[in-house]
């Protein structure tokens, strides 16, 4: 399974994920010794982010999941900072609004393929998946 991205989903999600680590390295934001799985996620998923991306489990899909809806919380409260601090209508407002919603375009898209995931694997396999039905069912691209 093939998923695809435009140029701006692209730009959004990495300016997104550079976001999301940094502001995950700032004092004040408990950093634990162990990283979090939205942490591993989103690191995993950034050098990935050069054009569309193949997945070929749900398990991958699960965990591209994972880093993007990470990325889109980091994004919304960028967005919602930027409002409060200038104006609705600062360019700066705007172009986060944008980097937002193209990555809660490619959050949505990923959820719906998930579904269509899981109701392929259910339809073949008979149940619903499993963790090792997940890691173990390709998917062609």
């Amino acid at each position: 399974m093939i998923l695809h991205f435009n140029y701006e989903e692209l730009t959004a999600l990495k300016a997104g994920a550079k976001a999301f680590l940094s502001h995950e390295e700032e004092p004040g934001h408990g950093r634990v010794l162990a990283p979090s799985e939205e942490r591993a996620q989103v690191e995993a998923l950034l050098p990935r982010l050069d054009g569309d991306i193949s997945l070929s489990t749900l398990e991958e899909l699960r965990a591209v999941e994972t880093a993007v809806v990470a990325i889109v919380h980091c994004l919304r409260v960028e967005m919602e900072t930027t409002v409060v601090t200038t104006h609705a209508a600062d360019e700066s407002a705007v172009a986060a609004y944008f980097d937002f919603a193209h990555g809660f375009t490619v959050a949505h898209r990923l959820a719906e393929t998930a579904s269509e995931m899981e109701a392929l694997v259910e339809l073949v396999t008979g149940s619903p998946p499993t963790r090792e039905v997940a890691r173990s069912f390709r998917f062609p691209d």
